[in-house]
C-alpha cells in the first residue's frame, strides 16, 4: 500500500456534497453511518485523488482549502462557468462547495 494523505471536509448534507463533487469528476466510493439517522461519512474519488466528506461535527471545520491539480482546467472552468486566472505557477480557479469549503483547481505550467 502506498502512503497518502486524504483530506476530510465537513459537510452538512453528504448526498448534496457528493452530487457537487461529481461535477468535478469525483465518484462516491462508499458511505458509512453507525445507524439510521446518524451522520454520514463517505469517500469520493477522482482517479487516485480521494476526499473524505463528513457530516460529523468534530471531524473538520468549514471553510477548508484544498488544492486539486487537473489535466484539463478548461473543462472544469466550463462546468462551473468560471474563468481561470494566470498565476506565476500556472493557471487556476477557485470554487466553493455547498458547505463553503474552497477547492482551488489548477494546472501546472500553463
Amino acid at each position: 500500500m502506498d502512503e497518502e494523505i486524504i483530506p476530510i471536509l465537513r459537510v452538512a448534507d453528504a448526498a448534496r456534497a457528493v452530487d457537487w463533487y461529481a461535477r468535478l469528476g469525483f465518484r462516491q466510493q462508499w458511505e458509512h453511518r453507525f445507524e439510521s439517522g446518524f451522520p454520514v461519512f463517505t469517500e469520493v474519488a477522482r482517479g487516485p485523488v480521494r476526499l473524505y466528506l463528513s457530516e460529523h461535527e468534530g471531524d473538520a471545520r468549514p471553510d477548508t482549502l484544498v488544492y486539486l491539480r487537473v489535466r484539463d482546467l478548461d473543462a472544469v472552468a466550463a462546468e462551473f462557468g468560471v474563468r481561470p486566472e494566470q498565476a506565476p505557477w500556472g493557471r487556476e480557479l477557485e470554487l466553493s462547495d455547498p458547505d463553503g469549503n474552497r477547492i482551488r483547481v489548477g494546472t501546472a505550467g500553463d
